[in-house]
């Protein structure tokens, strides 16, 4: 299954939802939501993978091998994401703060030893993409926490988008070979988008995942009134990492829309009109 279905809340604890091991559609990569009550304890720790944690709401305290940080989201809508990146061998325990807290989960295989980093709002790079082409069909806020340019001893990169309603993210259409996986959010929760993958697509709702596998191409799109969230998480292939400016590959039939000077529908009507009138 590509779309990974949640219905309801997590419960409190760890929730898988994607394991290494998997027989099918295997994206390389441990994932799962992490639900703490306050006081809350859970102990993430194992000697051959690094584990990026990853904040989305609430309040909780990180203690790490020479390192220990209370931190707080009141909003991944609004604000950008802390995420505590550790190899292997560093344990990390994580204590809930407030009543009700949300933390996603990240592991892969990496025999690289490198120091454990809490990644802060400010550090993390946020811009919105898409602005001032296709009438502002395609404008969303694009977060990326950590990738090979600033992390090249990780086998992952991760980030967040966020969709403002009605409208497009990850367009134009683009693929690239490594496994990726998106987990999503709705504000308010009862809200829906779409998900393509090549040539299929499915409907997405509040804690659902997506695999994205095989080369597939992967623009989404939210329905008016909800606004979407989402993360995304990409593991690099031993032989192939993900870095621009190789990947990721937009499909060349629908690149003519990040053009500033594109002239679409209506517009492109009107302006014949014109000239038949004349």
């Amino acid at each position: 299954m590509l779309r990974i279905r949640q219905d309801g809340p997590f419960h409190f604890g760890y929730n898988p939802i994607t394991t290494i091991d998997e027989v099918h559609d295997n994206t390389m990569m441990d994932f799962g939501i992490l639900r703490l009550a306050k006081n809350q304890e859970d102990c993430l720790f194992h000697p051959e993978k690094e584990i990026a944690i990853l904040l989305i709401r609430g309040e909780v305290t990180l203690s790490w091998r020479g390192g220990k940080k209370t931190i707080q989201r009141a909003s991944c809508f609004d604000q950008n994401p802390w995420v505590l990146h550790v190899p292997r061998y560093v344990e990390v325990k994580i204590t809930g703060v407030s009543g009700d807290c949300e933390l996603s989960i990240a592991k892969t295989y990496n025999e690289a030893i490198f120091e454990a980093k809490l990644y802060t709002p400010e550090e993390c790079a946020s811009e919105e993409r898409g602005k001032g082409t296709l009438k502002e069909a395609s404008t969303r806020i694009v977060r990326t926490v950590f990738d090979y340019s600033n992390a090249p001893y990780s086998k992952l990169v991760v980030g967040e988008v966020v969709d403002f309603p009605g409208k497009w993210s990850s367009y134009p259409p683009h693929h690239h070979p490594q496994p990726e996986i998106y987990f999503y959010k709705f504000y308010p929760e009862q809200g829906y988008g779409f998900s393509e993958l090549g040539d299929d697509v499915v409907k997405v709702k509040n804690n659902d995942t997506v695999k994205i596998l095989d080369s597939a191409t992967h623009p989404q799109t939210t329905a008016p009134g909800y606004a979407m969230y989402y993360i995304w998480l990409i593991r690099h292939l031993d032989t192939n990492l993900y870095k621009t400016p190789e990947y990721p590959i937009f499909d060349p039939k629908h690149l003519w829309v990040t053009n500033k000077n594109a002239v679409i529908w209506p517009d492109k009507e009107e302006s014949i009109q014109v000239e038949s009138e004349i």
